[in-house]
Parts: C-alpha cells; sequence; structure tokens
C-alpha cells in the first residue's frame, strides 16, 4: 500500500480534529484510552530515539506491550538529534503506529542539555536532513511538532521548511521555547493562523485548550485540521466530549483500566493529583496521603475517601450554588497555571523558577517537594554552602572521578580506556593490564594437540563402553 501523504493521511487514517497531546509519563496507553471516549487521535510519551534503539526493555516497556487494537490512531513521538539514530528508531516503531512525530517542542532544561526539543530549532539544516531522510525511508508518514519564534515571519518560513523536507503533518504550539512554567502566558493562535494560511498540509493547534468550546473557537479563528490538549486534558479528560462530570467517575473508570492494562505506580499517582486537584486544595491531610501510598490499591482508597468526603458535602450544601466562576471544587474543570506576581513580570522574565518560588514563599521556606525529603531523612540539609563541589567530566559533565587518569567520568572513562587498550586504576579499569597477561599465558602454553578419536573396538572405543554400559 503507497504510503498517504498530507490532506490525504489526515482525512483517511486520522479522520478527526480532537488530539491528545505527547506527555512524558503521563500519555500512557491507560490514559489514551480513557482520553478516547471523545478524542480521535493520541500520541505516545515522547520516547528517547537513543534509548529506544540500543534498549530493547525500553522498546517493550513503552511500545510493544502496550499494542492494544483500540488504541488507534496513534502517532509515535520520539526526540532525537541524528538522523541516522531517528530512522532506526522509527524504523523499530513504524509497524506499532500511524505515523512518526519529531518532537521539536520540548521546553525543559533536560531538552537542553540533551540538545534536543526546541533547542533544535534554530538548526535548520539538521532538521532537514532528519525529516528528509525519515520521508524516504518509513513507511508511515512523518510528522513535527514545533514551538513558535516571536516572529511571525520567522515561525512561517521555520513551517515551510520542514514542509519542503518531508513534514507531512504540523503541530504548532503557539508559545515560544522561553515560555513555561510560571511564565507560560496565553499561546499565539496568530502565529498558528500564519502558518496555516502558509503550508499546504494539515496543522494541528495547541495551546490555550481548556475546554470544548476553546476547541471549536480556535478551529473557526485558526482555520487548522486539528487541535492537540495538554494540560486541559489532564484536567478532564472528558473535555472533548464537552462534559465536566464528577471526578470519582474518571478516577474510578481510570483506575479500572490501569487494572487491566498496568503502568508505573508513579504515572497513576501523577494523574490523580491532576484529576483531583482542586478537591485536594480542601482535604490537605488526603494530599499527603496520596503521596505516600505505594500501592495501586492504596490510591483507589484514597480516591474513594475524596469521594465520600465530596459526597458528604454535596448532602450538606443541596441547593447552593458555587462562589466565583469555577464549579464546585468536585467537578472535573481547568486549572489555570498562576503567572508571576503584578508588578514583577518584566524582571521574573530573566529568572527562575526556582527563584520566583523562593520570592514567593520565603528563602526560609523549604519547598513541598524538599520538606517531603527532610521527613524521610530529618538529617538532610538543603544549604547550598554545605553541598560538596565535584570537578565535571571534560566530555559530558558528570561528576568526574577524582583519580581517573583521563580527568573522566567512569562511563566516558570505561569508552576511552575501552577504546585505546589502556588501564585506569581509579576506576578499577584495566584494559592493558588483562590483555598483556591474556598474551602471556598464550605464549607460555605448549601447542595444543587434538585428541585423536578412539577407533571401535579398541579398548577405551566406543562400542567397549557401549558394551559394558548395557552390560
Amino acid at each position: 500500500m503507497p504510503k498517504l501523504q498530507g490532506f490525504e493521511f489526515w482525512s483517511r487514517t486520522l479522520r478527526g480534529a480532537h488530539v491528545v497531546a505527547p506527555m512524558v509519563d503521563q500519555s500512557e496507553l491507560a490514559w489514551r484510552l480513557l482520553s478516547r471516549r471523545g478524542a480521535q487521535l493520541c500520541y505516545t510519551p515522547m520516547l528517547h530515539a537513543q534509548v529506544f534503539v540500543r534498549d530493547a526493555n525500553y522498546r517493550k516497556e513503552n511500545l510493544y506491550c502496550e499494542v492494544c487494537p483500540e488504541d488507534r490512531p496513534l502517532i509515535v513521538q520520539f526526540c532525537a538529534n541524528d538522523p541516522e539514530v531517528f530512522v532506526q528508531a522509527a524504523l523499530l516503531a513504524q509497524d506499532y503506529c500511524d505515523a512518526i512525530d519529531l518532537n521539536l517542542g520540548c521546553p525543559q532544561m533536560i531538552a537542553k542539555r540533551g540538545h534536543y526539543g526546541a533547542f533544535l530549532q534554530d538548526e535548520w539544516d539538521l532538521l532537514q536532513r532528519m525529516i528528509l531522510l525519515a520521508h524516504e525511508k518509513l513507511s508511515v508518514p512523518v510528522t513535527c511538532k514545533i514551538r513558535v519564534f516571536p516572529e511571525i515571519d520567522k515561525t512561517v518560513r521555520y513551517a515551510q521548511m520542514l514542509e519542503k523536507a518531508g513534514c507531512q503533518l504540523l503541530t504548532v504550539h503557539g508559545r515560544t521555547k522561553e515560555q513555561k512554567g510560571p511564565l507560560s502566558g496565553a499561546a499565539s493562535w496568530e502565529h498558528i493562523k500564519a502558518v496555516r494560511k502558509a503550508v499546504a498540509i494539515p496543522v494541528f493547534a495547541n495551546g490555550n485548550i481548556q475546554c470544548l468550546q476553546d476547541v471549536e473557537r480556535c478551529l473557526r479563528d485558526t482555520g487548522v485540521q486539528g487541535v492537540m490538549s495538554a494540560e486541559g486534558n489532564l484536567h478532564n479528560p472528558a473535555l472533548f466530549e464537552g462534559r465536566s462530570p464528577a471526578v470519582w467517575e474518571l478516577a474510578e473508570e481510570y483506575l479500572d483500566i490501569v487494572r487491566e492494562h498496568p503502568c508505573p505506580l508513579s504515572y497513576v499517582r501523577a494523574h490523580l493529583f491532576k484529576l483531583w486537584h482542586h478537591t485536594l486544595q480542601v482535604y490537605q491531610q488526603l494530599r499527603e496521603e496520596l503521596a505516600k501510598v505505594k500501592t495501586l490499591e492504596g490510591i483507589a482508597a484514597v480516591s474513594q475517601e475524596l469521594k465520600l468526603r465530596c459526597q458528604e458535602e454535596i448532602s450538606r450544601q443541596e441547593g447552593a450554588k458555587p462562589t466565583g466562576d469555577l464549579p464546585f471544587h468536585w467537578i472535573c474543570q481547568p486549572y489555570i497555571r498562576p503567572g508571576p506576581r503584578e508588578g514583577s513580570k518584566e524582571r521574573a522574565g530573566a529568572r527562575s523558577k526556582r527563584a520566583l518560588e523562593e520570592e514567593e514563599c520565603g528563602t526560609e521556606v523549604l519547598s513541598k517537594n524538599k520538606q517531603k525529603k527532610q521527613l524521610r531523612n530529618p538529617h538532610k540539609t538543603f544549604d547550598p554552602s554545605l553541598k560538596p563541589k565535584y570537578a565535571k567530566c571534560d566530555q559530558c559533565g558528570n561528576p568526574k572521578g577524582n583519580r581517573c587518569v583521563f580527568s573522566l567520568c567512569r562511563g566516558c572513562c570505561k569508552k576511552r580506556a575501552s577504546k585505546e587498550t589502556a588501564d585506569c586504576p581509579g576506576h578499577g579499569l584495566l584494559f592493558k593490564t588483562k590483555l598483556e597477561k591474556s598474551l602471556a599465558w598464550k605464549e607460555a602454553q605448549p601447542e595444543l594437540q587434538e585428541p585423536q578419536p578412539a577407533a571401535p573396538g579398541t579398548p577405551g572405543g566406543f562400542s567397549e563402553v557401549m558394551g559394558s554400559a548395557l552390560a
């Protein structure tokens, strides 16, 4: 069957406009199946192409063991910065999905350190080679998810470059790579609209989607073929159905799916924190319990207790109306991410998320995460002046071995020592010594003679041995 391209691929394979975004540790199979009640297309979490190529267990855990007939159409997303590695990973995944997506939108620090995601958006030559090679080698279409540049015209040229290289569908997140965390702000639909008018392939919009009305307005205002939701979907997986059910309905349905399609407990816990977000602001003690439980049934028990508390509150408030703009806290509803404090927006632009948190909480107050760590280990200190200083590896930036002859970390040292057949006593790597011992041992051994097989019938021969065994 010939590979479908562009609008033919979108209309015949994807068949819809409601899309669940790729979310690390969050868009796993169980969540995708729950979201497909209203979504027509889902993405896997972002997978690391290099790890996917070299690690069979990683492939099994993240894709091969998650094959499910109901989980289609499906797009597998990879992060990569090498054309060959990207294509190798895509070839291993293409039989399990309908398209392969290249992540060019991740703005997090891990993407900066790993040199992928949105931090490739200025390397147009590299991206052209990656998309072109994938388009030539794969039997399924290649797609891209990008963030915008501040300038609309540069964003348009970026999109056109990807289209020319062979991208068959483009998802445009209407924020720049600097817009993240408390500095997210609103996504620019003007950028998305300009891209849609400038390219001849389907475009999906991402950003500012909290309810079905936002989806309809985005389709109308931008002219895109599909609308993707990430955070809105996490707080209300029934978003694309236009429903806002009681939280426990979706929580119980999700837990039932997890029992059938297991996933790491950390994923389940994170999803319930999102679903119950508003209620957990009311019942702080149950929030702590949800953070501490170690089993799926323990998480289900906390969710059940939250349900009972909400039902008791409902019985006491019959006839009451919610205060403010949001419905009652036990109803699935959007989470509006708070921005930096008013009056300090300009200064906040150049500061880290940690700096903003310290401004809000005061430098003497530990974050919730650090408080939990200190509960587990009362002697733990977070004073930066007491933190040990490590010299960095010359190649990768990890702490180097103090006695390494190459001034590298153990991983880099092992690669170099193996390549050069050298020793590093500091890391206990003795490639040169072992080779010399092996050669010396071989020289010291007399030439080994192959034993001659005994002739049949002779003493010790096969016939005699078998005869005596039978006797």
